[in-house]
């Protein structure tokens, strides 16, 4: 299992949005400008995020993208499975037919893998994200 540029750039965007002020919300091309993902493939991003009920969309001029729950409620791994798809290490455990189960010796330790990553990255919420973001930002100095 690899996370692509899908789940990466995801996590990003939705950390900027729970970084708002509360009901707040932002456009593609403010979250593109801060973040430096093109406009276009957000926009691709946001269509799978706003399908699975992760954010929503408010339309027009002034318009933009919000988080459709409250940041503690969205998990990392519900956001990776929503645009990557399954985060299975091997087909055999991603509930796909396997014509070796039966005689395959492997299978219980990807299964045990499969099962290890979906509870790690279900157990890291958005607003983990934020309060870790906020940890280690680099300190603003002003003068």
């Amino acid at each position: 299992m690899r996370i692509s540029t899908k789940g990466r750039y995801s996590l990003i965007a939705l950390l900027y949005i729970a970084l708002l002020e509360e009901g707040s919300f932002a456009s593609a091309r403010e979250i593109s400008d801060a973040t430096g993902i093109s406009e276009g493939y957000l926009e691709q991003l946001f269509i799978l995020l706003r399908k699975t009920g992760i954010i929503q969309g408010v339309r027009g001029p002034q318009g933009g993208y919000f988080l459709e729950r409250a940041a503690k409620d969205i998990s990392a791994g519900e956001v990776l499975r929503a645009v990557e798809g399954s985060l299975s290490p091997t087909e055999c455990v991603s509930g796909s037919a396997c014509p070796n189960e039966s005689r395959c010796q492997s299978r219980q330790t990807w299964g045990d893998l499969n099962e290890g990553i979906n509870e790690f990255a279900d157990s890291i919420t958005l607003a983990d994200l934020v309060k870790d973001y906020n940890t280690h930002k680099e300190p603003e100095y002003s003068i």
